[in-house]
């Protein structure tokens, strides 16, 4: 992961992917007003490679994280802060802040294709699996960011073999992506997900104990 070599925060109104607004209304009798952001619902899938039996996940930087970090070591970046003023920062954390482990996902933005269709383009960009759309197995939808943009994510499950890869992933650098594809075996599944010290998102948390539950008890016994 490389370094950041300099960080300039500032507040703004709109960007490609959010969109925000306040919600006045009424509840109780009480008049009440809440922030929040428009954007795309999303999906992703959880990846297990029966071949060396592991979950395929990846591993890239989230600036939103990143600045979680900054603020608890460097509080002062985030005060006296207008929408004309960029704070610097001149000593930025390491990139290692901000990385976190999740499972392949995507926004869904490409009208006309269905949530299938779209995560299996995610699966082949970031993973480099070509996973067959009749082959993914939708486990549930559920809201996500619930208190900023309220937006769905479909979670799917997709069982993959080393001769289905057919390239490196990565996603697609043109887009800004970074992406680190990283193998988790099954054996240590459990442990990598409890384990505070590796930041991860629920998504693999609940994925895992989904496995467990409903696929684990059905793979041969060693």
């Amino acid at each position: 992961m490389e370094a950041i070599e300099e960080l300039a925060l500032k507040p703004c109104t709109s960007s490609l992917y959010l969109r925000p607004f306040r919600l006045c209304y009424r509840q109780n009798g009480t008049k009440k007003f809440w922030d929040f952001m428009r954007t795309h619902d999303s999906v992703s899938i959880l990846i297990f490679n029966t071949s060396r039996q592991c979950f395929v996940v990846v591993k890239q930087f989230r600036p939103a994280v990143y600045m979680c970090e900054v603020e608890r070591h460097h509080p002062q970046v985030f005060q006296n802060q207008d929408k004309e003023s960029f704070s610097h920062l001149k000593d930025p954390l390491p990139a290692l802040e901000g990385v976190t482990y999740e499972l392949c996902a995507g926004i869904v933005d490409k009208p006309g294709l269905s949530l299938e269709e779209i995560a299996c383009g995610e699966v082949l960009e970031e993973c480099g699996y070509r996973v067959p759309v009749t082959e993914l197995k939708r486990i549930t939808s559920y809201r996500s960011g619930v208190g900023v943009t309220g937006s769905r994510q479909t979670l799917f499950y997709a069982e993959v073999t080393d001769q289905m890869r057919t390239s490196e992933g990565g996603g697609q650098p043109e887009e800004g992506e970074l992406i680190e594809v990283v193998e988790i075996p099954l054996e240590d599944s459990m442990k990598f997900a409890y384990d505070e010290t590796l930041p991860k998102t629920m998504g693999v948390i609940f994925s895992f104990m989904w496995f467990q539950n409903n696929i684990a008890p059905k793979l041969p016994k060693k």
